[in-house]
């Protein structure tokens, strides 16, 4: 009795020792496993905080200089032509030969004005005046327009630009001038849009952080 009491013993301690190796091995096994779960889980959520991103680049993008808001009442005090691509020279004399506005301002001096010369041709019962801007910016033409706005005593104005630019010309345009500010966009060529989205991206954070003065 006492050698098969010893030998169920041996059994039993043997089995006992077998089962707690393989307990081991089957961690072992799913260790390895669980670690890739955690790496794919963080992958998961850094694609997901980059697509949060993304979706709030574009959303930013196509409120900023995409579809910003447009619009003027039938008349203005004056209306400012900021230079730049687009047809806005002929955007800015079909608001003045519609008598939007007593006064036509137009900024020239850079690459895109090629009249020369030239300011504009007479328009009857508005005052049509070009200038250059110094410097030869968006900042450059908000501080003359504001002192005209001072020196004339504007309340409301309406600025011709594109529609990338509406939002950073309103941005400028805001520090020099204390009255409304209205815009029309002139038609600007697909071709251009993605060039002066990535433009105006740089120029409002420029404006927006590094250049907050009139």
């Amino acid at each position: 009795m006492l050698r098969g009491d010893r030998q169920a013993r041996r059994n039993t301690s043997r089995g006992t020792s077998r089962r707690a190796i393989g307990k081991q091995l089957a961690a072992g096994r799913t260790a390895r496993p669980a670690g890739k779960r955690g790496w794919g889980s963080c992958r998961q959520r850094i694609i997901v905080v980059l697509a949060g991103v993304l979706a709030g680049l574009c959303a930013a993008t196509a409120l900023l200089f995409v579809w910003p808001r447009q619009g003027m009442p039938a008349r203005v005090d004056a209306i400012v032509m900021l230079n730049g691509p687009g047809d806005r020279l002929g955007t800015a004399l079909g608001l003045a030969w519609a008598h939007r506005a007593p006064m036509l301002v137009i900024a020239r001096g850079s690459r895109y004005w090629g009249q020369g010369s030239v300011c504009a041709p007479p328009i009857p019962r508005v005052k049509v005046s070009c200038f250059d801007p110094d410097p030869p910016t968006t900042r450059g033409e908000a501080e003359f327009a504001g002192r005209l706005a001072r020196k004339y005593h504007w309340h409301t104005i309406v600025l011709v630009t594109t529609t990338p630019q509406d939002t950073r010309a309103r941005l400028r345009m805001g520090r020099c001038f204390r009255g409304e500010i209205y815009v029309i966009n002139a038609p600007l060529p697909a071709s251009e849009w993605p060039g002066a989205i990535v433009y105006e991206w740089a120029a409002t954070i420029k404006a927006l952080f590094f250049q907050r003065s009139c």
